[in-house]
Parts: C-alpha cells; sequence; structure tokens
C-alpha cells in the first residue's frame, strides 16, 4: 500500500483494481512518477463508449497484449487512465465514471474537483 497517497477528496488513497491489475506500477493504485509521462491517476469504470473513443484516438484499451500481460478491457473493467486522456474524453461527452476514492489527488492540478464528482461512481 501506498505511504502517505492522497485521493481526489484529500483521504487516503484506495486501490481500485486488482483484476484485471492496474496502476502505472501495476499494484492496484493509481499513484504516479516522474517518469509517468501520462499521468495516470484517474480510477476509471470503462463503458463501451469510451473505449470506442480512445480506440479512435490511437490508444486501443480493448485487445490483450500478451507481451505486456495486459489482458485487453471491457466494459465494467476499472482502469488506470491518464489524466489528460480522461479530461479530453470529458470534452467529447465520452468520459467515463470514476472512483473518486481511488484517484490521485494529482488529478486536481489538471482540473476541478467539482468537475471530477459530475462522474462519481454512485
Amino acid at each position: 500500500m501506498p505511504q502517505n497517497n492522497k485521493n481526489i477528496l484529500n483521504k487516503p488513497l484506495k486501490s481500485c483494481c486488482t483484476d484485471p491489475m492496474t496502476g502505472y506500477w501495476r499494484d492496484g493504485y493509481f499513484r504516479t512518477a516522474q517518469k509517468d509521462q501520462g499521468t495516470h491517476v484517474v480510477c476509471a469504470e470503462m463503458t463501451q463508449e469510451f473505449l470506442e473513443y480512445t480506440k479512435s484516438r490511437g490508444n486501443n484499451l480493448s485487445d490483450p497484449i500478451p507481451a505486456y500481460d495486459f489482458p485487453g478491457l471491457k466494459p465494467g473493467d476499472k482502469w488506470c487512465l491518464c489524466v489528460l486522456r480522461w479530461l479530453e474524453a470529458e470534452k467529447a461527452g465520452k468520459a467515463p465514471k470514476i472512483d473518486l476514492e481511488a484517484t490521485d489527488i494529482k488529478a486536481l492540478d489538471y482540473t476541478t474537483l467539482e468537475i471530477l464528482k459530475k462522474y462519481a461512481i454512485d
């Protein structure tokens, strides 16, 4: 479990998903590092609409990539998204719902808590 990592609600960061195993560090937590150029901090629940959208933008998350131990995603799976891709999808009306407790506080460097709360998983 990450030490001192906070979520966007300024509480301890919770694990998002371990099946499939996700996160930049593949430990189930959505936290970033300096070498994480995509800033993978948004815990999102996949929808068919988002999977099609991100594929159209050059990031196919649906197909497995065995070399990276990536199973491919389907609607309902949770996955660690780059905050900028999520914001791009939000502007296009294709953003998936997010788990606020598992989304790293670093996301607030890019958008507001109010916008993120609109997409909270119930």
